[in-house]
């Protein structure tokens, strides 16, 4: 069945049908409608919607709720977030399964309230303290806010971890066409022991994220690693678009993506060999899938609505094999396609220079 939906009216639809019967969160543009769909629909099927006095209120309700064993999902855009990251940190100390989302707007400070992807680092390189991480999906259509936070909540149940989808104010006010899918299982019927729900069996259940023992809180990095490096292993998602013979690789997450592709497709009309890289999995970043890719490049361009924060980690991941260029909009503003193609005609031409 197909729905018309906002973004973000999808992202709480989806949030439902994967089980998730908690929301904390506290009103920010452009993510708002997410928080006012789900006060009018959690009420309705015996959830708990609750608008807090503050953001640091809300995210210490989830770690609450999360812990007792609910399926608890927060929202906020870029300052929002940026208030949560202490106990971010906590939750994911912990161990606790929860989904939080960034709506992300224009930075640094209070910014603007126009679309950005400026929060890459704050999410995939943990905004908080300590030696964390967040698994961390990026949607670029409003079938992927749906499809994806059903997959968040999937990832946080399996791995014990907060999830973080990050999309962008076009993304949040968007409608498209949505396939509602509710066919899987959901984290409401997953069992628990770990939850904080009362002495079972003369065992005590306790949630701690303080350990005064230098040993003891390596130990615990120690087992957060190994998880992590499962993630890395199980986790990377991206999408490849006329790669398989492509000169010239566009890498462009979100948004930015499908305007990258508009460019591509202008590229090929002109005869240059364009293809576009597409991370899904911000963290880990497919390092797997673009590797291939990367291989027969001529030059690599990655295109941001930021000032280049996913482009250290695609030079990490291409290690110097071929050249990288950036080209990036910020504070609101979006790259349009022309802009991006005029950029791979610099980039061949540059290419061209290289090698006579």
């Amino acid at each position: 069945m197909k729905k018309l939906l906002k973004g973000n009216v999808a992202i709480g639809e989806a949030a439902i049908a994967a089980g998730c019967r908690y929301f904390f969160g506290y009103p920010i543009t452009p993510q708002t409608e997410l928080s006012e769909h789900l006060a009018t629909r959690l009420p309705e099927i015996g959830g708990v919607f609750l608008q807090a006095e503050s953001e640091i209120a809300a995210i210490n309700m989830v770690y609450g709720a999360a812990g007792a064993g609910g399926t608890v999902m927060t929202s906020s855009s870029s300052p929002g977030i940026s208030l949560k990251t202490e106990t971010i940190s906590y939750i994911a100390t912990a161990e606790l399964p929860c989904v939080i989302v960034n709506i992300m707007r224009g930075g640094p400070g209070l910014g603007g309230i126009q679309p950005s992807q400026s929060d890459y680092f704050q999410a995939t390189k943990g905004g908080g303290h300590g030696d964390y991480r967040l698994i961390v999906l990026a949607p670029s259509s409003v079938q992927e806010m749906y499809s994806l936070t059903t997959k968040a909540f999937q990832l946080a149940e399996t791995y014990r971890n907060p999830v973080m989808i990050i999309g962008d104010g076009l993304l949040g006010q968007m409608m498209e066409p949505v396939e509602i899918n509710d066919s899987f299982l959901t984290p409401a019927q997953v069992d628990k022991p770990w939850a904080t729900t009362g002495c079972q069996n003369g065992q005590r259940r306790i949630i701690n994220t303080l350990y005064l023992d230098p040993e003891t809180l390596e130990e615990l990095n120690q087992k957060l690693q190994q998880k992590y490096s499962l993630i890395v292993s199980q986790e990377q998602m991206a999408e490849s678009y006329l790669t398989t013979d492509a000169e010239y690789l566009l890498v462009a997450f979100g948004t930015t993506a499908r305007i990258a592709k508009e460019a591509v497709e202008a590229a090929r009309r002109k005869g240059i060999k364009a293809g576009l890289f597409r991370p899904i999995s911000l963290w880990p970043f497919p390092v797997s899938h673009i590797a291939p890719l990367i291989n027969k490049s001529r030059a690599v361009l990655t295109v941001e609505m930021n000032c280049g924060q996913m482009l250290e980690d695609v030079k990490l991941a291409v290690n110097g094999k071929t050249d990288v260029y950036f080209y990036g909009r910020s504070g609101g503003m979006v790259p349009s396609s022309k802009e991006i193609l005029d950029k791979i005609i610099e980039m061949r031409d540059r290419s061209y220079e290289c090698c006579s």
